[in-house]
């Protein structure tokens, strides 16, 4: 005995196990949890209340922060949509799963086929699995959502600027309504920004349902066939993934039904608080099917859109300094902090602690190992991912996070897909900048800096200031940036790349009636029009 008093006994270290375990896997409690993502689009940081004093509009998603954990050092993969999106859903960077930047409208191809997915992974360990919302990552052929890994599916192909609708809400510049029969051909308002030829289409699985899609009741559509999905997935006594996509906060912003009181943000203020109520009802939804069984993951897909001005959200204190002085966007598309840093959340009574902050270097690459994990299953063999199983930041028991972070360029100045900037701990270094649009018209120069710009960002959160090149500090921190920087590159190379079609053809255009303006499901004052509310015509997408 005498040898053992600063050693713990067997049965002591039996019991800490046993008890870790019950902590660590709560689906011996508990069965497998259920998941719910939810996925805003250009949503700011600073769009969170939580995150941000000035915002007012959230009070669902403040109390989803008080109940559980806020992460406020949370990036996006990319930042623009398809990349980030087949990111999450993969768990790995667009160079190696082969989006690097958006699909089409007429896109033939999408997220490669040889990848898999989360909702495959899950599917096959027994999971019931929808998504609902935007998908943009592919609608031809096998790119479907329905045959990739969802069981049900529910939402529109890509963005919801990508298609005329009759309902076109506030967007920069100002679109026309779609035509109709005997109206002469639209003059080209609002540029090649605007989408005349096709309307919008909403999908049921791969049945178009309605062409073009009502905009001013898409968020109750989803919202009830979330409800939907998972009360039968509920009553199935499966666990379920659901895969919420929401419209907000991407342009064109509608008007709720019936608007909140003004918060002095106008339409973006409006749309902000509908989007909030939703997520409300989604947590309400939740938990009335067995409080503690479901894990809410809240976050965004990139920052907000800048070039469209007071219809873009707030990016809180990641302004992008340094490149605003020089004219150019510093938010969406860009590497910078405003681009990529991303309100989140999570949710799950009994399982993570409420009142949290967690200020981990955590990525939306996070969410596939995960949930995986949570779920008992294997991530899939053959390949490398980005992303970590932060299961022990979820429950409280770690703040740390990645060691490095990867951010790739998603549409401003470098090749789509290229690593063009990386976080070390608290250093940011930048190898190319410039190329995204501002409000006032600016892009800013491409730049490409070598050696790197790098900033401080626990000094410097407006990213305003690089460190001096003949700075102590820049020569102590550059060896080890330049070293995670070419070991990132290398281990990219020595992975399964995937490669992605970006090939494009009209015939892929997903249209209910060819030969209808607009593609049209049904003609205006039509039998079929006047009983839309209550039943829809049900066209077949050939695929």
């Amino acid at each position: 005995m005498g040898g053992t008093m600063g050693t713990p006994s067997l049965r002591a270290v039996l019991v800490l196990a046993a008890v870790l375990v019950g902590l660590s896997a709560p689906r011996a409690a508990y069965g497998r949890p259920n998941f719910i993502v939810i996925l805003a689009d250009d949503m700011g940081w600073g769009d969170l209340g939580a995150n941000w004093a000035e915002t007012k509009e959230t009070p669902h998603l403040d109390e989803l922060a008080a109940e559980g954990m806020r992460f406020v050092d949370f990036h996006s993969a990319a930042s623009t949509c398809s990349p980030s999106r087949a990111s999450l859903l993969t768990g790995r960077l667009g160079a190696r799963n082969g989006v690097t930047h958006n699909f089409a409208v007429t896109s033939v191809g999408g997220l490669p086929l040889n990848e898999t997915t989360l909702a495959e992974v899950l599917r096959e360990a027994g999971y019931s699995t929808g998504a609902i919302g935007k998908w943009h990552l592919g609608h031809h052929g096998r790119h479907h959502p329905s045959f990739r890994g969802f069981d049900y599916y529910f939402g529109i192909p890509y963005s919801h600027d990508m298609g005329c609708t009759d309902t076109p809400g506030y967007n920069l510049p100002p679109c026309p309504p779609c035509p109709r029969v005997g109206w002469p051909l639209p003059s080209r308002i609002g540029g090649k920004d605007c989408y005349t030829e096709v309307a919008l289409p909403l999908f049921e699985n791969v049945t178009i349902v309605q062409q073009p899609v009502n905009l001013s009741s898409l968020t109750t559509r989803y919202a009830e066939e979330a409800a939907r999905f998972i009360r039968r997935a509920s009553d199935s006594g499966r666990p379920f993934f659901l895969y919420l996509a929401l419209a907000h906060m991407h342009v064109p912003l509608g008007v709720p039904p019936q608007p909140p009181p003004a918060s002095g943000r106008g339409i973006y203020g409006a749309s902000l608080s509908e989007m909030d109520a939703l997520v409300g009802r989604m947590k309400r939804v939740a938990d009335s099917h067995g409080k503690g069984n479901t894990l809410l993951w809240f976050t965004g897909d990139n920052g907000p859109w800048a070039q469209k001005c007071e219809l873009a959200g707030r990016l809180g204190p990641f302004m992008g300094a340094w490149q605003r002085q020089r004219g150019g966007s510093s938010a969406k598309r860009t590497t910078w902090e405003g681009g990529h840093r991303v309100p989140a959340l999570a949710y799950w009574p009994g399982h993570i602690p409420a009142k949290q902050t967690s200020h981990a270097l955590l990525s939306t690459l996070d969410i596939f190992p995960t949930l995986v994990a949570l779920a008992g299953a294997a991530l899939p063999p053959n390949r490398r991912f980005d992303g970590l199983d932060v299961s022990p930041v979820l429950f409280g028991w770690s703040d740390v996070g990645h060691k490095v972070l990867l951010h790739p360029n998603s549409g401003a100045a470098g090749k789509d897909g290229e690593i063009e900037a990386l976080r070390l701990a608290q250093y940011k270094a930048f190898y190319t900048t410039g190329g995204a649009m501002a409000c006032d018209g600016s892009i800013g120069s491409a730049e490409h800096h070598q050696p790197p710009l790098i900033f401080n960002l626990d000094r410097d959160i407006q990213e305003q200031e690089p460190l001096d090149v003949a700075s102590g500090e820049y020569q102590a921190v550059l060896p080890a940036i330049s070293r995670a920087y070419a070991q990132a590159l290398e281990d990219i190379a020595a992975d399964n790349i995937s490669v992605a079609d970006y090939s494009q053809d009209p015939a892929a255009t997903p249209c209910c009636d060819a030969q209808h303006v607009a593609c049209r499901c049904r003609a205006p004052g039509s039998p079929a029009a006047v009983l839309a509310h209550h039943t829809e015509r049900r066209v077949k997408l050939c695929l």
